[in-house]
């Protein structure tokens, strides 16, 4: 409960407290509300006060900025004065710049007329000056060209003796191929030809001709032997292949200067004596021979079954005939047990007869072929003597080339130069 007392009688009474804050709500209510409505009545005062004063302050500003205006204005036109007077002035000045310029040109034209005759002078002096630099530079060409000849020599010289060696090499090529078709694969140093035929053959019995045997003929019973004999038979006795070998080397003393064909008949009679199927000799006369240089020749046509081969042929003729006689095997069986079975063998020879066609193609056939290689060797000989001539001719040209220079001079090398004719022709003239 609150005590409150009236303002007016001085009584005080009792209220509640909800009573007593609606009446302190009252009062403050009242209280701000005055308040309030003074100080709008000051700001509304104050307001207009300061709207005077600002517009008292604009008014000022403005009738300022008007004065600076107007100064600024009388400026310009001050300057703009000024600027036509410093144009008039500078165009004055400029008129008297050229004045004194063209004075100094007339002056320079003065000197300049003065400094020609002078001038003329040195021009005299400068191309006695010139003359003299050009007949030393002739003189430094005269000597250039004299040492470029030295060098030309020496360079000819150097080309000729370089394709002397070339040409040397090509004719050593050319001998070794020519030496090359004749002696390819054989090793003649300390070993006789025979001794070269047995241990070539002995390389390859074991894997080619296990059953074969390859001896020397010593038997001389008929008055004569062969070198060595080749004989192979199968398992049942029959014979696949028998040849009878002569070797002859061309540094052998009894072959000396002699020729295959003459020992040709002594070969048949041999092979004929000791009953071999071919003759072979393997030679290395006529080494030049371009018929036996193409490898193996069949000279059948002199005495049957023969031919005659150099000695790289050694090994394949053999495996040659053996492959053929292989195949003809199954014939000579055939025929073995007829003949002891006293069988006709009519078909036989018959059949023996296609062998023996089958295998003069099959002959033919490696002929061609080796003689294919061998021309194949005698296109690369064509070939070097042609880059021989070429060398030559080569060699000509530079002869002539030689003579070329020899003939030139300097005043061959400055006669289309209208200049360096004159001086010549005043020099002849002095």
């Amino acid at each position: 409960m609150n005590q409150v007392k009236c303002p007016h009688c001085g009584k005080e009474f009792t209220i509640d407290e909800s009573s007593y804050l609606d009446i302190v709500k009252q009062i403050k209510d009242k209280e701000f509300h005055k308040d309030l409505h003074e100080r709008l009545e000051q700001l509304k005062l104050q307001s207009e006060k300061d709207i005077v004063i600002a517009k008292q302050q604009v008014e000022k500003t403005y009738e300022q900025s008007l004065s600076q205006k107007e100064q600024e204005l009388q400026n310009l036109k001050q300057q703009l004065s000024n600027s036509n007077q410093a144009k008039a002035l500078e165009i004055i000045q400029r008129e008297n710049t050229l004045k004194e310029q063209l004075a100094l040109q007339e002056k320079r034209i003065a000197e300049l007329k003065a400094s020609l005759d002078v001038a003329a002078k040195d021009k005299q002096l400068e191309t006695q000056k010139v003359l003299t630099e050009k007949e030393k530079e002739l003189q430094t060409l005269k000597n250039k060209i004299e040492l470029d000849r030295a060098q030309s020599e020496l360079e000819k010289n150097s080309i000729k003796a370089s394709y002397d060696e070339k040409l040397k090499q090509k004719d050593e090529a050319i001998s070794f191929y020519k030496d090359f078709k004749a002696k390819q694969s054989t090793k003649m140093i300390g070993e006789s030809l025979e001794q070269h035929c047995e241990i070539e053959f002995n390389k390859l019995r074991s894997l080619a001709f296990p059953k074969a045997t390859f001896g020397k003929d010593n038997d001389a019973q008929s008055g004569s032997k062969g070198d060595y004999i080749y004989r192979e038979t199968d398992d049942n006795g029959v014979e696949i292949l028998s040849i009878m070998f002569e070797m002859k080397n061309e540094a052998d003393e009894t072959a000396t200067k002699k020729k295959n064909e003459q020992f040709l008949k002594e070969l048949d009679k041999d092979r004929t004596e000791k009953k071999c199927e071919y003759a072979i000799l393997v030679s290395l006369l006529e080494i030049d021979s371009d018929l036996y240089n193409t490898g193996i020749v069949d000279v059948s046509h002199l005495y049957p079954k023969m031919y005659v081969i150099r000695p790289q042929f050694f090994i394949p003729m053999i495996t040659l005939l053996r492959n053929a006689s292989m195949n003809a095997l199954k014939y000579k069986q055939e025929a073995a047990i007829m003949r002891r079975q006293n069988i006709d063998i009519t078909t036989f020879e018959d059949d023996l007869n296609k062998f023996k066609d089958a295998f003069s193609k099959n002959y033919e056939l490696a002929s061609r072929k080796f003689n294919d290689a061998i021309k194949g060797i005698d296109n690369t000989i064509n070939q070097l003597q042609k880059t021989k001539e070429a060398l030559l001719s080569s060699e000509n040209n530079l002869r002539l080339a030689n003579d070329k220079a020899d003939n030139l001079t300097v005043k061959k090398l400055v006669r289309n130069n209208p200049t360096m004719k004159a001086k010549f022709d005043a020099l002849d003239e002095e």
